[in-house]
């Protein structure tokens, strides 16, 4: 058919991607491979419904995502914890570090979290809560826009913004401690003030 092999021809090079997005999403090789399966099923009968032109990328990654959240998540399985060997998806943390030293001026703590290893940064993504860390990952590792984000995620663009924010703060946050654990830097100030010494009236 030749719908089948345009299919073949369009979508079927994303596939390692889309894989690689899978396996952080559920933290699972097998699980990662059932999804991208069911993710591709689903986008060959949708894809006569699918405008060439538009961004095709985009839209598997939206069947992606909904196929996570509504196969996957819906078994209630917890994932096993796995260790990923592609670490080079961490560059995108240097775009994020990239974005902030504009924003805020480089600081100390920002030159120790830029030393930071892959493996670590790796950890802390994967420590965020899902909708945090799924926006992270379609943002800052896929280089999706925030209104392709709030397409695929189907939420509204102002809510993948506060998403962004937070799980970028979170992970900056864990990351800050890690350090501080380490001696990397030095410990936060506390809360805590003395209480002043009473007074006679």
């Amino acid at each position: 058919m030749a719908d089948q092999a345009r299919f073949a021809e369009l979508a079927m090079p994303y596939m390692d991607a889309l894989y690689s997005a899978a396996l952080r999403m559920t933290r699972n090789p097998a699980d990662a491979e059932d999804v991208v399966q069911e993710t591709y099923l689903r986008a060959y009968r949708g894809f006569g419904g699918f405008k060439e032109g538009t961004n095709l990328k985009a839209w598997l990654y939206k069947i992606l995502t909904n196929t996570f959240i509504n196969t996957y998540r819906a078994k209630k399985r917890r994932p096993e914890e796995t260790e990923f060997d592609d670490v080079d998806e961490f560059a995108m943390y240097g775009r994020m570090r990239g974005l902030e030293a504009a924003n805020a001026g480089r600081t100390p703590e920002t030159e120790v979290l830029e030393q930071m290893p892959d493996e670590v940064v790796k950890e802390a993504l994967e420590s965020l809560p899902e909708q945090f860390r799924m926006a992270v990952l379609l943002a800052d590792v896929e280089g999706f826009s925030y209104k392709e984000i709030a397409d695929i995620m189907e939420v509204p663009i102002g809510t993948v913004m506060s998403r962004l924010h937070r799980g970028r703060k979170q992970l900056r946050d864990r990351l800050s401690e890690f350090a501080r654990d380490r001696g990397l830097l030095p410990d936060a100030p506390s809360d805590s003030t003395p209480e002043p010494a009473p007074t006679s009236a």
